[in-house]
């Protein structure tokens, strides 16, 4: 199948555009640039100039395809409302080029978006809270909309994907730690982040594609939840700085944006999700990936 990607050189798409050429489908890669588009042709991908601000790109790209994998996402947080709305219009641009037909559209979300049970694992089967006020909860919106369409589409919803280099909103802490000269966490630390390596989030991306149903939720957790506390020793670790305890009152002075998610517990399950596509995690745990990272200043 010709598949085009969005965010195909990015941190996910640069593992993903290999697994699916290596699988034998052909890669056609949202390019906003030059550079962009010269790292789509080294990785053996086509090329396709857009961007997510323009609508009509992404419609021929998606026309061109036999199907579509958005995983491009404008990751700054200081706008987050702003850029879960473009999120929302580029699903829609896509999905209006693939309605009324069995080509795919795999989308991206957050496993974080639901409320849930405190203390139970957020499932696929968990929807996204009438009224929430967690603004990635729109590229799920939107997928309801193009189904509404007759579109055939999915969710993937992430957890902190990592490898040696990034590992989500953990990469955001580190930087933190390394700006403050402390590694810190909020209360007893006990609260958790679920996690996925790289390569599987790749993968699960592939048989989740080839593997569709329309409305399916997939859940690329590898591990349910690893305790922040423990992600905030092994930085104090390997930047050689103290690791403390902060009173949940004084999160949002150190940590700024990122006190919207330290403090809270975010498990995961994606039991459901190896079951349907016959997916078996098998790389790195975060907290190796992060013992093994190189931590001196870039």
């Amino acid at each position: 199948m010709r598949i085009f990607v969005t965010g195909a050189t990015g941190f996910i798409g640069s593992a993903l555009v290999p697994e699916l050429l290596n699988a034998g489908h052909q890669v056609l890669g949202l390019a906003r640039s030059k550079t962009v588009a010269e790292s789509l042709l080294a990785l053996g991908a086509q090329v396709h100039r857009g961007d997510l601000a323009d609508l009509e790109s992404l419609r021929q790209g998606a026309a061109r395809s036999d199907g579509v994998i958005h995983l491009a996402f404008t990751h700054d947080f200081s706008r987050f409302q702003e850029v879960c709305q473009q999120d929302y219009r580029a699903i829609e641009a896509m999905g209006e080029a693939l309605a009324d037909s069995a080509r795919p559209l795999l989308i991206t979300s957050g496993t974080g978006i639901t409320g849930g049970i405190p203390g139970c694992p957020v499932t696929e089967n968990d929807l996204p809270e009438q009224g929430s006020a967690i603004p990635r909860v729109l590229s799920e919106l939107a997928a309801a909309s193009v189904a509404a369409k007759g579109v055939r589409v999915g969710v993937v919803r992430l957890p902190q994907v990592h490898d040696t280099v990034k590992q989500g909103l953990v990469s955001y802490a580190i930087a933190l730690a390394r700006q403050k000269g402390v590694s810190a966490y909020v209360g007893d630390g006990l609260n958790r982040f679920p996690a996925v390596h790289l390569r599987d989030a790749a993968r699960l991306y592939r048989l989740a594609f080839e593997k569709l149903e329309t409305k399916a939720i997939y859940h690329a957790v590898a591990e349910e939840g690893v305790p922040l506390r423990d992600i905030a020793e092994v930085i104090g670790r390997g930047l050689n700085v103290p690791v403390v305890s902060l009173a949940p009152a004084d999160a949002r002075t150190h940590f700024g944006w990122l006190a919207e998610f330290v403090g809270r517990d975010l498990i995961a399950s994606g039991a459901l999700t190896q079951r349907l596509l016959g997916w078996r995690p098998d790389g790195p745990g975060l907290l190796e990936d992060l013992r093994h990272m190189d931590y001196s200043p870039r």
